[in-house]
């Protein structure tokens, strides 16, 4: 066998790592967290970015938009939108908080209610966008609208206020303590405080990214994404997918609410206004393509951290707080650049 016939075909050559490393989902993310980071260490650092007070604060802000990001990142790859995630944070707060001031249920049980009418009503969702066929981000904008209207008009009707407070027995709840603990002290002054939230927000993400990429049902929502009706003719039960993840978002939501209401005391029928947003900025800073079919929860979750870096890296720096809405259009801008370019590369294309 001559030399020439040995040699294997160009388009079979191996990827080095550093190339297989770069068409990651989650590598542009990775980069830019570092860079956020090292950008507001240096801006920041007579301002404590650097300090143990200042990472606990923007790891509790990351933590809260990253378990929400960690589910839209999964129902995104499908290649649906949630755009009730903010809405349903709202009105979830708002029951629990009901449920224990105005009924008198006891926290436990107040949090399995709203739990499940949080997946009540993402189940609901799902079913819409199955049964119409319309485009998720209608169904679900029609959602965040009657979730948000309702809850302002249901909370007046009954309260005559829009916001609801927790009874003070049950902000000492053992049950509640299992989202609002604190789990570390590093003596200061000040002390910094890290919150139970950054370990739920951990386990949400061990659990979606495992689901993703070790399970069946993580190789359906690729399927889904890439394709429902070649998902279909393979034997893929793409309503069933579908519903789940919408399920996933709202219970996440529920999360999110269960965490704030205690910590706040109190539950404000705005609360979560424009987080869906944020979710869906975390997933696409992350590697997700909003075409679906491609992206990361690993990723979504080094976008909430730039996020929460950049939230409170910006009041740190010293520079006005009206200026982090901007940031947060040139972040979603060049990641959904940076992702068209690493996927072209990956596939080959020019």
């Amino acid at each position: 066998m001559t030399a020439a016939a040995a040699a294997p075909p160009s388009r079979l050559r191996a990827e080095g790592p550093i190339r297989r490393l770069a068409s990651r989902p989650e590598f542009g993310a990775l980069m830019g967290a570092l860079l956020v980071f090292l950008v507001f260490a240096v801006l920041g650092y007579g301002g404590g970015f650097v300090r143990w007070t200042g990472i606990a604060g923007y790891l509790e802000i990351a933590a809260q938009i990253g378990i929400l990001g960690a589910t839209v990142t999964l129902l995104m790859i499908a290649g649906e939108f949630d755009l009730s995630v903010g809405a349903m944070i709202g009105a979830s707060g708002i029951f629990l908080a009901l449920l224990m001031s105005e009924w008198g249920v006891p926290p436990p049980i107040a949090v399995a209610l709203t739990f499940a009418f949080a997946l009540g009503a993402g189940a609901l969702n799902g079913w819409l966008v199955i049964k119409t066929r319309l485009p998720s981000f209608i169904v679900t904008l029609a959602s965040q609208l009657i979730l948000r209207g309702g809850t302002i008009a249901l909370t007046r009707a009954i309260t005559s206020q829009t916001i609801v407070n927790v009874p003070d027995d049950a902000k000492t709840s053992p049950f509640l303590g299992i989202f609002t603990a604190n789990v570390l002290t590093i003596p200061g002054p000040p002390d910094a405080k890290f919150n139970a939230e950054i370990l739920w927000w951990i386990g949400v993400v061990i659990v979606a990214s495992w689901v993703l990429m070790r399970t069946r049902f993580g190789n359906w929502i690729f399927a889904v994404g890439g394709s429902a009706q070649a998902a279909r003719y393979v034997g893929v039960p793409v309503s069933r997918v579908k519903i789940l993840l919408f399920m996933a978002t709202a219970a996440s939501a529920a999360l999110y609410a269960c965490i704030t209401v205690p910590s706040v005391g109190s539950a404000n029928v705005l609360n979560g206004t424009n987080k869906e947003f944020e979710a869906i900025i975390t997933a696409v800073v992350g590697g997700t393509l909003l075409t679906g079919g491609y992206g990361s929860v690993i990723g979504s979750a080094l976008g909430a951290f730039i996020l929460g870096a950049t939230n409170l890296g910006i009041f740190y720096a010293g520079i006005n707080t009206d200026w982090y809405n901007v940031v947060l259009g040139l972040l979603l801008l060049l990641a959904v650049l940076v992702n068209t370019f690493v996927l072209r590369r990956a596939s080959g294309a020019r």
